[in-house]
């Protein structure tokens, strides 16, 4: 129920916030009098550069729509820590020595950084959790339901397998991401009781070397043909299970699963070698946190506390305002009903020379 609950508020906040103008208001005059103008500077900080999507959609998304809701006068600053928490921290220190006016922090290890995030507070600068849930003192959170997002991956899975002596191998994102234990337990509760996990581990900053490595090894002890399934929880991680598959001398891929619609993911999907993969709306995700910085920036109370109306809890805060954004399974057969019908990418970005067989099936063209 809960899970339901979360997603049909997520939809419905998006309707609401469009029909009122809110996905692109500048503010009402009953609003308090802005603090700040629109000469504004938003810290921008990113966890690692294996996935894609940070350079290629959150990143640009959110420097647009700071741009577009401060007649163009809205700076960002930009740094990505490559999967280094200590890396992270200087980055933040930087901007707090900048004196930017607000962080969105999408933390390496959502632990080690609550100091720094501490240290912005005391400076007077806010930080905005993106995507993933820091502890300390933010002020607000904005990602997707992730559990949610584990039990799509989980139920997906198990409807493919085909019964419960079937056994399955669990590749784990970040033990330093809290993200990756939502998706492990919305996944394990979709699992539990339906599956056999013959083997399953934790990976190291989402490492699709690390993963291919451990699946090399998994499918050595469990035996290629025996395995009927696999839960991997992100797409880059995905593609190190499919090599692992291939180096086996495997060709018709057991379910695989995967997460971020990475273009590389949905080609895989195409060709039939990955079965699903989670689309997440990034442009959604990331125009709501730059409003949700803006606003923040600027004093408008009413425009914030309109787009964080959820409320979660991490090990150091509670009732942090948040906005959860719901998700979608894609799999081949909405493809062109989601990310080519919201622009993510074109049926040409996919259906490249290798593709243009499997596209042509589908009828993406």
């Amino acid at each position: 129920m809960r899970r339901i609950a979360i997603s049909v508020a997520a939809s419905t906040m998006t309707l609401s916030l469009a029909g009122c103008g809110m996905l692109g208001a500048s503010g009402n005059a009953a609003e308090a009098t802005p603090t700040k103008g629109n000469d504004v500077t938003v810290g921008i900080l990113m966890p690692e550069k294996t996935n894609t999507r940070y350079a290629d959609f959150d990143y640009p998304i959110i420097k647009a729509k700071v741009a577009s809701l401060t007649n163009n006068q809205g700076r960002t600053a930009y740094a990505n820590a490559g999967s280094d928490a200590d890396v992270q921290a200087t980055q933040m220190q930087k901007m707090i020595d900048d004196k930017v006016d607000i962080i969105l922090l999408d933390a390496v290890d959502s632990h080690a950084i609550a100091g720094m995030v501490k240290k912005a507070k005391d400076a007077g600068i806010p930080v905005i959790a993106y995507d993933r849930l820091s502890e300390g003192p933010i002020d607000a959170y904005i990602s997707f339901d992730n559990e949610l997002v584990g039990e799509v991956q989980g139920r997906t899975l198990a409807e493919q397998v085909d019964n419960s002596s079937g056994k399955i191998v669990m590749v784990n994102g970040s033990p330093t991401d809290p993200n990756a234990k939502q998706f492990k337990a919305g996944a394990l509760s979709e699992l539990d009781g339906k599956v056999v996990i013959a083997d399953k581990w934790d990976t190291k900053d989402w490492n699709p070397d690390v993963a291919q490595a451990k699946m090399t090894k998994a499918i050595e002890r469990i035996g290629k043909n025996n395995i009927a399934g696999v839960y991997a929880a992100n797409d880059g991680m995905a593609g190190g299970v499919i090599k692992a598959f291939q180096a086996a001398g495997v060709t018709n891929m057991p379910p695989i699963t995967g997460q971020d619609a990475e273009l590389a993911g949905v080609q895989r999907i195409v060709a039939g070698q990955q079965y699903m993969s989670v689309y997440k709306s990034y442009p959604e995700e990331a125009e709501a946190a730059a409003q949700m910085a803006v606003a923040k920036i600027q004093g408008h109370d009413i425009q914030f506390d309109a787009l964080t109306r959820d409320k979660v809890d991490s090990p150091t805060n509670k009732n942090i305002p948040s906005l959860l954004v719901s998700v979608v399974a894609l799999t081949k057969d909405n493809i062109k009903d989601t990310v080519i019908a919201d622009g993510i990418y074109k049926a040409s970005d996919i259906c490249t020379a290798d593709y243009k067989a499997a596209c042509s099936a589908l009828g993406l063209k």
